[in-house]
């Protein structure tokens, strides 16, 4: 429940004309949060001048205090971190801190989702990267025999020879060659009901992974290997209602860049 320290209010009225469900209201002079259509997205903590409003739903202690020096990003230097983002499939042998990995699922944490719903799930893979490779691969040779099989689409065929080629080269040498995960030592396979919502939240994560000194690629391979393929998932703990929307393969890079790079021009409408 949110709940206001009358104490504290001031009867401003900022956190009523900023709740988007219009579940707080002023009475005698004092917020009132009604708690009947509220959401939990905590915009009447965020604005409160005075720090009156709380929950006992979530740990206060996230609550942070805003700071300009603490909180603000120089817009060029942010859009030239962003312009400098490679994807990475060349990694050090150097196992990831476990506080870099929880860091870069906070950044997935705090990332908004459609209506506060927070349904954003993680699994971490270290351990078990070997067998997730191999039932991966598994599950990538056979789409790719039916490719071979039904379809005239050049590139598809393409790719089906690649991964039945990748399943050959596993079975050979399994500590061989590897064009899946490219030897990382930690997978974070972000999972949702709302595709979206794991979308958003795995930007927010790439942005952290640069940040920490890491780099990650998105293995659309890993994605592409789940769907319709139930096994993956059990092996993974992830309940058959969730989509699996990102893997990100993260370790240290073992490659530097020293530029950014040249893309096509934006398709702009202005209206």
């Amino acid at each position: 429940m949110f709940k206001v320290d009358i104490e504290k209010c001031i009867g401003c009225g900022l956190c009523v004309k900023d709740c988007f469900v219009k579940d707080i209201v002023l009475e005698d002079g004092k917020a009132d949060i009604k708690n009947l259509r509220c959401f939990k997205c905590g915009h009447c903590i965020a604005i409160c001048p005075v720090n009156a409003v709380s929950t006992d739903e979530y740990n206060m202690e996230d609550v942070i205090e805003y700071e300009k020096n603490q909180f603000s990003i120089d817009p060029d230097t942010f859009l030239n971190f962003i312009k400098f983002e490679r994807t990475i499939r060349q990694f050090k042998e150097k196992d990831v801190e476990e506080d870099k990995i929880l860091k870069i699922i906070e950044a997935g944490r705090f990332t908004q989702t459609a209506s506060n719903a927070q349904n954003v799930n993680y699994v971490v893979v270290k351990k078990e990267i070997q067998e997730v490779r191999k039932l991966t691969l598994e599950s990538l040779k056979t789409l790719g025999e039916h490719v071979l099989e039904n379809s005239t689409n050049p590139l598809y065929k393409k790719y089906a020879k690649m991964w039945i080629k990748m399943h050959e080269d596993f079975i050979l040498n399994p500590l061989g060659v590897d064009n899946l995960f490219f030897k990382a030592p930690v997978l974070i396979i972000v999972t949702s009901e709302h595709p979206l919502n794991a979308g958003l939240a795995s930007a927010n994560m790439k942005l952290m992974v640069d940040a920490l000194g890491l780099g990650t690629v998105f293995s659309g391979f890993f994605t592409r290997a789940c769907e319709n393929n139930l096994k993956i998932k059990e092996f993974l703990g992830i309940e058959k209602n969730q989509n699996i929307v990102t893997c990100m393969v993260v370790g240290y890079p073992n490659v530097k860049y020293s530029r950014t790079v040249p893309r096509k021009a934006p398709n702009i409408l202005w209206k």
